[in-house]
């Protein structure tokens, strides 16, 4: 006869198959099991990209801090418990970092809150004698440069020593599930390692107080920021999974305008630039913001690298770069665009080919409102290639490329890549219920 114990443990893996049978009738795919089953099932701190998931899966794959001992697995809560979690960036030591509830990155060591004036007190800085200073009716379109420029660097330094969370090799970063987990304001850069897992957070306002005026980008200039709320830069396999990327609740339409262009306090939500390689980004929501995920810092930025998987995505209320692609070999497949306008973020495009990047993007859905235009989703340089299928366009099939071509007599974007995509793990070739499915499977706070 079988123990209690052994009935219970008898009726939690019937539950279990069952969870894993309803799932797989969705068309999400094992990986989505193993991230939504019961939280006795899954340990999220230790939990590793699963095989053939996109390119973080390649060589020896993304597994973050698994092998993290007891003196390197930390729950943070604070700004500064978040920095001492994270230690030297030059230590590869496997660390896992819980974090619990909302880190407010503009707060200094004893958790009091900052402000940009804080940042500005000592520098001699100020925006009324900086706008007063660079007046393009006055000072011409060259860039800033003297008294006031050297202040807004001292200012801008200080808030950066704040607000930017290095990163080392071997890590993992978890929101703790039902703990309303992210970090406010702040900017978590992941530069020049490698191996390192970002799920269940939320990023929300990263801002730069002290934005660079230049008049000289663009015909018009433009308010220049720094940071984003997530930079990898020159790293290999990291796997970015289950976060939410946000403005609010500082929504651009709410900033000042100077001379003649809007006040830009916001940067990317998630850049990967500088020979950054073996990257797999899904299951994230992309909200409320303007240039959202940059591929490739330049058009030389580093040729057989930037391998990045897309996948499994929600972007809604999204100006432009979703993503905005250079040379590399970018697998971009089984994610929802809408593309509404949603709190004053009137999109622009959603996926630009440029530098020659061999983009395959397949089985993705676009909702569009009555008078927008197909041929308004892409765009190019005229070296960029755009291959792949199955896209569907208010539930029809469209060949996005040959619509952006008709309505384009020069910079065509290439039909044809140099590459075909074989980690491909959970995609999905039936997407009419995809937006549906990732409406509620996506961003922080639903994993447990």
């Amino acid at each position: 006869m079988a123990t209690p114990s052994h009935r219970r443990s008898l009726r939690k893996r019937r539950t279990l198959l069952a969870s894993a049978a309803a799932v797989a009738a969705t068309g999400l795919g094992a990986s989505y099991f193993v991230m939504s089953a019961n939280a006795e099932a899954v340990d999220l701190y230790h939990q590793t990209l699963a095989a053939k998931d996109g390119w973080a899966s390649s060589g020896t794959g993304t597994t973050g801090g698994t092998k993290a001992d007891a003196a390197h697995t930390f729950t943070v809560s604070t700004r500064a418990q978040l920095v001492k979690a994270l230690g030297s960036a030059s230590d590869t030591t496997p660390r896992i970092i819980k974090v619990k509830g909302t880190i407010d990155a503009n707060t200094d060591d004893s958790g009091k809150k900052l402000s940009c004036a804080n940042y500005a007190s000592g520098t001699g800085y100020s925006l009324a004698a900086y706008l007063k200073a660079f007046d393009p009716a006055t000072y011409g379109k060259k860039l800033p440069s003297g008294t006031q420029e050297t202040a807004r660097k001292a200012a801008q330094d200080k808030q950066k020593k704040n607000i930017v969370f290095r990163v080392p090799s071997n890590t993992t970063i978890v929101g703790v599930p039902g703990t309303k987990a992210g970090i406010l304001g702040g900017s978590v850069l992941v530069q020049n390692v490698k191996n390192v897992i970002i799920r269940n957070l939320t990023f929300a306002d990263t801002q730069d107080c002290f934005p660079q005026w230049d008049p000289t980008d663009g015909s018009s200039g433009e308010w220049n920021s720094n940071y984003d709320s997530v930079t990898l830069r020159g790293v290999t396999n990291v796997w970015a999974d289950h976060n939410t990327f946000t403005d609010a609740p500082t929504f651009d339409k709410t900033e000042a305008t100077h001379f003649g262009r809007k006040y830009q306090v916001h940067d990317g939500a998630l850049d990967i630039t500088n020979g950054s390689d073996l990257v797999t980004v899904e299951r994230n929501q992309f909200t409320n913001h303007d240039k959202t995920m940059l591929i490739g810092s330049s058009d030389t930025d580093s040729t057989g690298k930037l391998r990045v998987s897309i996948h499994h995505n929600v972007w809604k209320g999204i100006v432009q770069r979703a993503p905005l692609a250079r040379i590399g070999q970018i697998h971009l497949y089984n994610n929802v665009y809408d593309t509404t306008t949603v709190n004053g973020y009137a999109p622009k495009y959603s996926l630009d080919s440029r530098a020659k990047a061999q983009v395959v993007a397949e089985h993705n859905v676009w909702k569009l409102p009555s008078d927008a235009k197909v041929a308004k989703l892409l765009s190019g340089d005229g070296t960029g290639s755009v291959a792949g299928g199955g896209n569907l366009v208010n539930g029809t099939t469209t060949d996005l490329v040959a619509a952006y071509n008709a309505a384009n007599s020069s910079k065509k974007i290439k039909t044809t890549v140099n590459w075909t995509p074989t980690l491909t793990a959970g995609l999905e070739s039936s997407v009419k219920n995809l937006p549906t499915s990732l409406a509620t499977s996506t961003g922080a706070g639903v994993l447990s």
